[in-house]
C-alpha cells in the first residue's frame, strides 16, 4: 500500500471513529470530546504556521477571538444569522492575519515573537476598550434562538458535537491537502532552510505570508465556532493564555505533524482534567508531565511515532 493511502486512510479513519464515538459517548465525555475538536482546529491553525513554516506566534488569539467576536458580535448587535456571522468571524481573522502578517513578517526570530504578542495585547486591550458592546472580561452569552444554523439548533448535544466534528474534518483534511501541494512543501522549505528557498528564486515573503493568512483563517473559524457552539464570547479568549495554549498542543501532539494538533489537545485537556479531580494544585502535576515530555519526547507524541515506528507519518 502506497504512503498516501496509509495516511489517506488514516485521517480518515479517525474521523470515523469520531463520528461513531458521538453515539457511544456518555454525556460528560460528548462535550468534552466536542469542545476538543474544535480547540483542536484552533491548533491546527497554529501548526501551520508553527510546526509547516517555523515561525513561532505569541499572539494567536488575536485569531481566535477576531473568529468568536466576528461572529458574536454581528449576531449580537446587527441580528445576523449563524452562517453568515460566521463567515463574518473567518472575514475578520482574515483581514487581521493579513495586516499583522506584512507588518509582522517585516521582522525575523525573536522579533516576531514580540511583535505578534504586542499586536495580540492591542487586540486584548480593544476588547476591553470597546466593553460597551463586547461586556469585557465579562462577556457576554449567545442565545439559544441565535445558535439555529439551517434548521438545525446547535445547542443540541448530538448537533453541536456533529458540527464540532465538521469543522475538525474540514480543518484536518485541507491541512493534509496543503502539506501535499507545492504551496504546502515550499513553507516546509522555509522552515528548513530559508535562506537556500530564496536562493532557489521563491518569494520567501509571499509564502510566508501565505501561511500566517491561512493559519490566521483556520483559527478564526475555530474561535467562530467555539463561540457559536458554546454560546458565549469573552476577552479571556483574547488573553496570552489563549497564545500559549495552542503552542502547547501543538509542541505535545508534536509539531509539523498532522495529527499532533489532535492529539495534544486531547491530552492536556485530560491531563488537567483527571489531575483536578485528584489535587487543587492539578498544574503542578502538569507541568510535572509536560517537563518529563518534553526532555523524552522531544518532538512530541506523533512526531516520536513517527520518528520511531511510522516514517510515512506526514
Amino acid at each position: 500500500m502506497s504512503d498516501l493511502r496509509k495516511t489517506l486512510g488514516l485521517h480518515v479513519g479517525l474521523l470515523l471513529v469520531l463520528l461513531a464515538l458521538n453515539w457511544l459517548l456518555p454525556a460528560y465525555h460528548h462535550g468534552n470530546l466536542a469542545r476538543i475538536m474544535v480547540l483542536a482546529s484552533y491548533a491546527i491553525g497554529y501548526n501551520v504556521l508553527f510546526g509547516y513554516t517555523g515561525l513561532l506566534s505569541l499572539g494567536h488569539a488575536m485569531f481566535f477571538a477576531a473568529g468568536m467576536y466576528g461572529m458574536g458580535l454581528t449576531v449580537r448587535h446587527l441580528g445576523w444569522s449563524p452562517a453568515p456571522a460566521v463567515l463574518a468571524g473567518v472575514g475578520a481573522g482574515l483581514v487581521l492575519s493579513l495586516v499583522v502578517g506584512f507588518l509582522a513578517l517585516r521582522t525575523t526570530g525573536v522579533a516576531f515573537m514580540i511583535v505578534t504578542l504586542m499586536f495580540a495585547q492591542a487586540v486584548f486591550l480593544t476588547v476591553l476598550y470597546f466593553g460597551e458592546y463586547t461586556r469585557g472580561d465579562e462577556g457576554f452569552v449567545i442565545q439559544q434562538v441565535d445558535r439555529i444554523l439551517l434548521g438545525i439548533d446547535l445547542t443540541d448535544p448530538n448537533n453541536r458535537y456533529l458540527a464540532a466534528l465538521l469543522v475538525f474534518a474540514i480543518c484536518l483534511l485541507a491541512t493534509f491537502w496543503l502539506v501535499r501541494h507545492r504551496f504546502g512543501k515550499t513553507i516546509i522549505a522555509i522552515r528548513e532552510n530559508e535562506d537556500r528557498t530564496r536562493m532557489l528564486g521563491y518569494d520567501v515573503f509571499r509564502h510566508k505570508l501565505g501561511a500566517v493568512v491561512i493559519s490566521g483563517s483556520i483559527s478564526a473559524l475555530a474561535g467562530a465556532t467555539y463561540g457559536l457552539l458554546f454560546g458565549y464570547a469573552g476577552a479571556t479568549f483574547a488573553s496570552v493564555q489563549y497564545s500559549i495554549f495552542p503552542l502547547l498542543w501543538v509542541l505535545l501532539g508534536g509539531a509539523g505533524t498532522i495529527l499532533g494538533p489532535f492529539v495534544g489537545t486531547l491530552f492536556m485537556f485530560y491531563l488537567i482534567d483527571l489531575s483536578s479531580e485528584i489535587t487543587t494544585a492539578y498544574m503542578l502535576i502538569a507541568g510535572v508531565t509536560l517537563v518529563l515530555l518534553t526532555l523524552f519526547a522531544p518532538q512530541g507524541l506523533m512526531g516520536e511515532v513517527r520518528a520511531r515506528l511510522f516514517r510515512w507519518l506526514p
